[in-house]
């Protein structure tokens, strides 16, 4: 392998992270203030992929502006389950089996709604953008894949800032750092998980449409990814939010460079084959190396 070849593989996995990253974060943020384990997280990235689909066949939006009109649409559906399902889950420091099960028994009523308007059939959204490249030398970037990157880490910066900067956002972190302290401080946490609730679809949403422009996709298409953002939290912290940033750039990395060795089939295989590492290997994920570089410093 050369280094151009080098290059073009580091920047491919650079911009396959921001997505991965978008795609993930909102079931950190969902677990670590609701100890609910998403996995209806597959159901709302399809559709946000058909989402994106239909506002660009039926009116001709701009797939990346479809995407962002998934957020405040995917808010509102997830404040919707939040009140008519969520709401009456058993709080707990720990995922239930009653939370579990409401989380797949909806992920499969979202993919056989799938299945009944719009079939089986694979579809794809293709723009003129969708073929062009920029070349930067012997560098060629794909011009939808920076496209999409941007609109990532766009959507990221938005979050951080939401965090960091607002009263939602330190409710969010207390709950996350201490569910019962918070409500010793008076953090309304009933409000705080039906609005994380909401954001995390939302951002399921977001990044269901921004897959769409990259790749194919049919009813099933969220579950491939749901195993990636298992990967990614798990490797970032289940609770971490600042960790799934990085844990995407590592299965990125991974992911790209391992076609220089396996079929790009097998990618599945190494994604099952990093999470049961990490599990035993590092079971905090990266930030419980952080965490304990800070109480040794």
């Amino acid at each position: 392998m050369t280094f151009v070849d080098f290059l073009n593989l580091l920047i491919a996995a650079l911009l396959l992270a921001g997505i991965y990253a978008v795609m993930s974060v909102g079931m950190t943020v969902i677990y670590g203030v609701m100890k609910i384990v998403n996995l209806a997280h597959a159901g709302f990235l399809m559709m946000g992929a058909y989402f994106a689909l239909e506002l660009y066949d039926r009116l001709h939006f701009d797939p990346i502006l479809a995407a962002l009109l998934a957020f405040p649409f995917f808010f509102l559906v997830g404040i919707a389950v939040h009140w008519l399902l969520v709401r009456w889950l058993p709080q707990s420091d720990r995922p239930t089996l009653q939370s579990l099960l409401l989380m797949f028994g909806l992920w499969l009523v979202l993919q056989n709604f799938g299945y009944l308007i719009w079939g089986n059939t694979d579809r794809s959204i293709l723009t003129p953008r969708t073929l062009s490249i920029i070349e930067l030398g012997p560098i060629t970037i794909s011009t939808l894949r920076l496209v999409v990157f941007v609109a990532a880490v766009g959507c990221m910066a938005v979050l951080e800032i939401a965090l960091s900067r607002t009263w939602f956002g330190r409710s969010v972190r207390a709950l996350i750092q201490n569910r019962y302290a918070g409500r010793i401080v008076g953090v309304d946490d009933e409000k705080t998980a039906r609005l994380t609730f909401g954001m995390g679809i939302a951002f399921a949403g977001v990044a269901g449409a921004l897959l769409a422009t990259l790749y194919s996709f049919d009813p099933d298409f969220g579950r491939p990814f749901l195993l990636r953002a298992f990967v990614i939290i798990v490797l970032g912290g289940l609770e971490s939010v600042s960790g799934v940033a990085l844990g995407a750039l590592v299965l990125a990395l991974v992911e790209t460079f391992s076609i220089l060795f396996v079929p790009a089939a097998y990618q599945p295989a190494i994604s099952f084959a990093l999470l049961v590492v990490v599990l035993v290997v590092l079971p905090g994920g990266i930030a419980s190396l952080w965490a304990k570089r800070r109480r040794l410093a």
